[in-house]
């Protein structure tokens, strides 16, 4: 008769969230590292771009400072948000914000360079503008895959028997999703590279 308890007594532990909630909450915070990762590199591209803008357009140096200022304040330490930060709105809405920042400065640059054909036909632009275009679209990506990890994740510590392990067990709280904070942010910028009629 023990021994039949004990499997009954795993089942039932098993469907009251045990293992999921726990299992959700990682995947949610692997797709965050993964959102980080997609913003660093992004980050780590904005130099080369500022070398060769640099040399070509002097007089937009204002918007290339915004670009490199932006940057900064997106990678520094105490906006990134940690794995364990993912159910604070604040720090959310601060990181989101800087990266948005970022995102606007850097498209003011990339159509100020539409004024000078001599950079734009540059094969190092031409190619650092391709990964910028690529990197904005991992980004895009894996914000999408982020938000659905998280609303997996909120799921499952709101749905019955996952609520009671949740709650009980785990003391769960909900993850914040990452929203664009100004409308069309989570578009990738276009740039119109055909010469001018």
């Amino acid at each position: 008769m023990k021994f039949l308890l004990l499997p009954v007594a795993a089942a039932s532990l098993a469907g009251c969230g045990i293992n999921s909630v726990p299992t959700a909450e990682e995947n949610a915070k692997a797709k965050w590292a993964d959102v980080q990762a997609a913003f660093q590199e992004r980050a780590n591209l904005i130099p080369n771009l500022a070398n060769i803008v640099k040399g070509a357009a002097a007089q937009e140096n204002k918007t290339l400072t915004e670009v490199i200022q932006a940057r900064a304040q997106a990678t520094s330490p105490n906006i990134q948000v940690n794995p364990e930060d993912l159910n604070d709105p604040a720090k959310m809405r601060a990181f989101q914000a800087a990266q948005n920042q970022l995102s606007g400065s850097l498209s003011r640059l990339l159509v100020s360079v539409e004024q000078y054909p001599q950079l734009k036909s540059q094969e190092g632009y031409l190619k650092l503008q391709d990964q910028l275009e690529g990197q904005e679209n991992r980004v895009r990506i894996t914000l999408r895959d982020y938000n659905e990890a998280v609303r997996g994740y909120n799921t499952t510590i709101r749905t019955f028997p996952d609520i009671i392990g949740a709650k009980i067990i785990h003391g769960a709280k909900p993850m914040v999703p990452y929203q664009a904070t100004t409308q069309g942010a989570e578009t990738a910028p276009t740039l119109d590279m055909a010469p001018a009629a």
